[in-house]
């Protein structure tokens, strides 16, 4: 598995790359986003560890511009630690967000329950119900046959509910399957990823319903 680090202080990336090492992973350095693409541009990238504040090109801007060509979970590490930075991350598509400073340890936890979670193969190849088709393999959802782009969160979290449908699901079992970890962060979290869920599956979005004081549930008639 190939970790690119980008970060702009070197002790962090250091830091990092010792941890990954010691998991085996290969791991690939840059400083700033506009490296950080270069090396998308040559190098096969499982997961990414990306600060926000950085020179020359920042970690939203890097993130913005990688997602128009590549898939690739993310996970932010950053000394931003106000609720919006953080909401962000998560509306634009990120898959996790750190602050520093940061355990390493529970860094490597969470990346390797998204390398988990992201390199898993379903159990069956195809979902179909109505006008939606999800390739769970080439991770793509379709809807009417035009292909929606998802972010890898709003995917796994869409797998999540078609592999439990009709069943009330609360938003702590979302952020514990989903996220892979017991997640510490606000469950409002899991609001903003399914109010975007909702808004790519269209004309469709009514399948996922809001169960009162409780989560949510995919409704759908199973064949």
């Amino acid at each position: 598995m190939n970790v690119l680090i980008i970060d702009d202080e070197e002790l962090i990336r250091n830091v990092v790359k010792e941890y990954c090492l010691n998991e085996n992973y290969n791991v690939l350095e840059a400083s700033n986003g506009i490296e950080g693409l270069e090396i998308l541009e040559k190098e096969k990238v499982d997961i990414i560890v990306l600060d926000i504040m950085m020179p020359k090109m920042d970690g939203y801007t890097f993130f913005q511009n990688m997602k128009e060509k590549y898939n690739i979970p993310t996970i932010v590490l950053s000394a931003r630690t106000e609720e919006y930075d953080k909401l962000f991350g998560f509306a634009i598509g990120i898959d996790d967000y750190l602050t520093k400073p940061f355990s390493p340890k529970e860094l490597i936890a969470r990346i390797k329950a998204i390398l988990k979670r992201t390199s898993k193969i379903e159990a069956s190849d195809i979902f179909l119900y109505k006008g939606i088709k999800v390739d769970f393999k080439g991770r793509v959802l379709y809807i009417d046959n035009e292909e929606v782009e998802l972010t890898p969160k709003e995917f796994d979290i869409l797998v999540y509910f078609i592999n439990n449908p009709n069943t009330a699901i609360s938003r702590e079992q979302i952020l514990n399957k989903v996220w892979g970890y017991d997640y510490y962060g606000d469950e409002r979290t899991i609001d903003t990823h399914i109010k975007i869920l909702r808004n790519s599956l269209g004309k469709y979005r009514d399948l996922i319903t809001t169960v009162r004081s409780i989560g949510y549930k995919f409704v759908y008639e199973e064949k």
